[in-house]
């Protein structure tokens, strides 16, 4: 996603979900109109920059992050990944443990 329109347009959506914001919420704090918020998001409208600036201020953010790249699900899977492999690793180090235990036991009677 190159399209800066685009890329805006997702960000606002996604930073108004994340603080719980409607369009018109957003464009109240943002000191703008609801049909703005929502042609902006519909890449059919592009922001000033001093609109670009209200927008970030309202959603609590740096006005860079309007145009970051939004997380890879890549991100994510990293981090299920590891979880997986530390459950596995904690499965390997009890059943090898108890194949020890196991084994001490036989050489013991």
């Amino acid at each position: 996603m190159t399209d800066l329109r685009q890329l805006l347009a997702v960000n606002l959506k996604r930073f108004r979900g994340e603080l719980g914001l409607s369009q018109a919420k957003l464009a109240e704090k943002a000191n703008t109109s609801t049909h703005h918020v929502a042609m902006i998001e519909l890449t059919r409208q592009f922001p000033s920059p001093e609109m670009l600036g209200k927008l970030a201020f309202a959603l609590e953010v740096d006005t860079l992050e309007l145009f970051s790249m939004p997380p890879a699900p890549a991100r994510a899977l990293k981090k299920l990944h590891t979880a997986v492999l530390l459950d596995l690793r904690e499965a390997v180090e009890t059943a090898v443990s108890q194949v020890v235990d196991r084994h001490i036991e036989a050489l013991e009677e």
